[in-house]
């Protein structure tokens, strides 16, 4: 059995982790942590803290669907109770960034922009995609989410980018093109975000050649993908020494 903490447990993906955990003989959610802990905690069986110091009991395992400005005070705790924690939130600054790999000196610290085995497996194809067409073939990245989502581009994006960008010798990411008039630059990475509706995720990625176009996309059906993914995490993170881990160590089994 996994003990977990669960922080943003009111949020969408919070919520999704507990439905996920309800009757599972494999992990229990001991308790939550959520800026809003008073009106969370009537629809939680566990006791829910707005701050995750209240919490004095041990867990095996962290896991964070919150707010990336929550990571400084998730990472004190989890240093100091030498507690693994799975960060699964996006839009980190580079200061936040720099503390979760400090952090993975003392603890193990798991960090994913998305917990979707299948996207994973996207990047990889976009990876070999971008080894195999070289600078010959223009790319853009395409992602839609939902109107309630904060940062734009997604964390998955940016991943699916530094994925191209590590098999090609020069890259440029490009945001914003409105800006400014000029012809695009084979060096470039077009990254594009759709915010409507109740879309969960859909990530599109286009190599566009002359006369030829690959596209690779990804949808979303549903947030237990997600969830699914982040409770494997914690699984496999809880026995593991101090270090960053990510989703390609955990499916490669390292």
């Amino acid at each position: 059995m996994t003990n977990i903490i669960l922080s943003g447990c009111g949020g969408r993906m919070g919520q999704a982790i507990v439905k996920e955990t309800e009757n599972s003989d494999k992990y229990r959610i001991l308790a939550g942590v959520d800026a809003n802990a008073d009106s969370v905690a009537a629809a939680c069986k566990f006791p829910v803290y707005q701050t995750v110091s209240d919490f004095s009991e041990k867990a095996d395992v962290i896991i964070d669907f919150s707010h990336h400005t929550a990571i400084s005070s998730l990472l004190d705790y989890a240093k100091k109770t030498k507690t693994p924690i799975v960060v699964c939130t996006t839009g980190h600054t580079d200061d936040e960034r720099a503390m979760m790999n400090d952090a993975a000196k003392e603890i193990p610290v798991f960090f994913s922009g998305n917990m979707s085995i299948g996207i994973n497996l996207l990047i990889e194809l976009c990876k070999n995609a971008a080894a195999t067409l070289g600078l010959a073939f223009d790319v853009e990245i395409i992602e839609k989410h939902h109107n309630q989502k904060l940062d734009a581009p997604s964390g998955t994006a940016i991943m699916i980018a530094d994925g191209i960008a590590s098999e090609r010798d020069k890259t440029e990411y490009v945001y914003d093109r409105h800006q400014v008039r000029r012809k695009r630059s084979s060096e470039e990475i077009g990254i594009h975000s759709v915010r409507g509706g109740t879309i969960v995720g859909e990530h599109e990625v286009i190599f566009a050649g002359s006369n030829e176009t690959v596209s690779l996309k990804h949808t979303a059906m549903s947030r237990e993908i997600f969830a699914n993914g982040a409770l494997r995490a914690a699984e496999y993170l809880a026995t593991k020494s101090s270090g960053s881990y990510n989703m390609s160590d955990l499916i490669n089994g390292r």
